[in-house]
């Protein structure tokens, strides 16, 4: 029969191995409350309240992102070589343009030059005359165009000089024969500069006729208005200046010409 000391002893021994396998427990679940609830960390004293809020993985990616997205992708490249190119298209349109139009105004300045130089009407460059320089050239191409409907060909002044001249190296309509006998013996015997052109009929008539038989009017006209005769010949004067006139014009409109493409 089992004395009380015993018991005791056993009962004490009994409740020592509990209590440990309690403590035991306990320990197992805070190890695995702390392992599946990270709140309980914080729960329990052991951890900062920020400490497990945010994982260090996602920060360090946060941090190379911006460096990935300042690389510029394959579709970034393959756009920005695109726009070059149509950058370059366009540009090469523009200039292509350009030489178009400046081959287009030169074609209708010449061609009204040579109408004009053939004494014809211009006909279906009027309107195209007209269209390309009338804005920025109106009283050049008034010009060119009055004088194509009343056309002066250089062969017509040369011959019609040619058949004025005993009236240019005449008198003037109203000179008496005083002054004509005056005229005459003034014409024998000149004395001038040798740098300055002889003032006698005949010398200013012969450099008349060689600045018309190479197309300078604009020199043969002023040698023209020195003849004694000249206010005989109204009708050649006038022509004359309208042929200079003209060719003045469409020298002005085929500078436009060539300055089109750059407008």
């Amino acid at each position: 029969m089992t004395s009380a000391p015993s018991r005791r002893r056993l009962s004490f021994g009994t409740m020592l191995l509990l209590t440990l396998l309690l403590l035991l427990a306990a320990a197992a679940a805070t190890v695995w409350a702390l392992a599946r609830w990270p709140g309980a960390a914080r729960f329990l004293g052991v951890a900062e309240p920020g400490a497990l809020a945010a994982p260090p993985a996602p920060a360090m990616s946060l941090a190379v992102q911006p460096q990935a997205s300042a690389l510029p992708s394959a579709d970034a490249v393959r756009l920005a070589a695109l726009e070059g190119r149509l950058a370059r298209v366009e540009s090469a349109t523009q200039r292509a343009e350009g030489s178009a139009g400046r081959a287009d105004a030169l074609l209708v300045a010449f061609a009204a030059r040579r109408a004009i130089d053939r004494g014809v009407a211009l006909g279906y460059l009027e309107p195209l005359l007209v269209e390309r320089f009338s804005a920025t050239h109106p009283r050049a191409v008034a010009t060119v165009v009055t004088a194509s409907r009343n056309p002066v060909t250089l062969d017509q002044l040369t011959a019609d000089f040619d058949a004025l001249e005993p009236v240019l190296k005449g008198g003037a309509p109203n000179e008496g024969v005083w002054d004509g006998v005056r005229r005459e013996l003034g014409s024998l015997v000149s004395i001038r500069r040798a740098d300055r052109p002889s003032p006698r009929p005949n010398a200013t008539y012969d450099r008349a006729q060689a600045r018309l038989a190479a197309g300078q009017v604009d020199l043969a006209l002023t040698e023209a208005m020195r003849l004694p005769g000249i206010a005989r010949a109204g009708g050649w004067v006038r022509r004359a200046r309208i042929y200079v006139a003209a060719h003045r014009s469409l020298d002005e409109v085929e500078s436009a010409a060539l300055l089109a493409g750059a407008n």
